[in-house]
């Protein structure tokens, strides 16, 4: 009993030392992990909003100038989806720029894009809202808009900046066209040749660079992220 001794002041010193050390290293590895699944959480977040969007726009762009029937003077001005457009040979893209692209399509069979009643009567469906589809980018708040026959744009992709977002569409920011056109040998349409250009797209490069609306934890920068599609709208080419 004479020879038990307890801790002196300098051994409990030592080893709350190490048990600091200790926990301090167990804090800064969990607090890594979170961060780390924090960005793989923004990261997932931004491509489940860009992916879906992108396949979408492949989609409804791929059936620009749909026209099964053949018909004739059946393409709208995009400014109100009644009025027949001047511009018959541009079909079922009546507007094409960098940022903008606008395609008609008859996806009804009725023989127009506005569902003409003369030619509904051996028409069995229903009129479609979506033969006429714009798409817009808005460079200053960062997003994208989808409108149907001729109606306002609603926010597609990247919402409006008062919304939460999980992205913001950074085009602009990095120079890069939204809508690229190609002719038939595979030589780009330049803004300069459109709309003239119209009648001989035969190829469209749609692409998406955003970045998260929320920095990354671990670098408090925004991730960026690029996505592309190319789109061959084989009925604009059917005279």
């Amino acid at each position: 009993m004479k020879n038990m001794k307890g801790f002196t002041l300098v051994e409990l010193m030592v080893a709350m030392g190490v048990t600091m050390v200790l926990m301090g290293a167990v804090y800064m590895s969990v607090n890594a992990t979170q961060r780390n699944s924090s960005a793989i959480e923004k990261k997932v977040a931004a491509q489940q909003d860009v992916k879906p969007v992108l396949d979408l726009m492949a989609m409804e762009i791929g059936m620009a100038s749909y026209n099964p029937n053949t018909t004739t003077g059946n393409w709208l001005l995009t400014s109100d989806c009644l009025t027949v457009s001047p511009s018959q040979t541009y079909r079922g893209i009546q507007e094409a720029t960098a940022n903008t692209l606008t395609v008609e399509m008859d996806i009804n069979q009725d023989c127009t894009v506005d569902n003409d009643p003369i030619c509904m009567r051996n028409y069995s469906g229903n009129p479609n809202p979506n033969e006429v589809i714009r798409y817009n980018y808005d460079t200053v708040n960062q997003y994208i808009t989808r409108a149907t026959d001729c109606a306002g744009g609603q926010p597609f992709l990247g919402d409006v900046p008062a919304n939460t977002r999980a992205v913001r569409v950074i085009n602009n920011t990095l120079n890069i066209p939204l809508f690229r056109y190609y002719d038939g040998t595979g030589t780009e349409i330049v803004s300069a040749g459109l709309p003239a250009g119209i009648p001989n797209i035969r190829r469209i490069d749609i692409t998406l660079a955003v970045e998260t609306e929320a920095v990354d934890p671990n670098t408090n920068l925004r991730r960026r992220l690029i996505y592309s599609t190319s789109v061959i709208p084989r009925n604009h080419a059917i005279q």
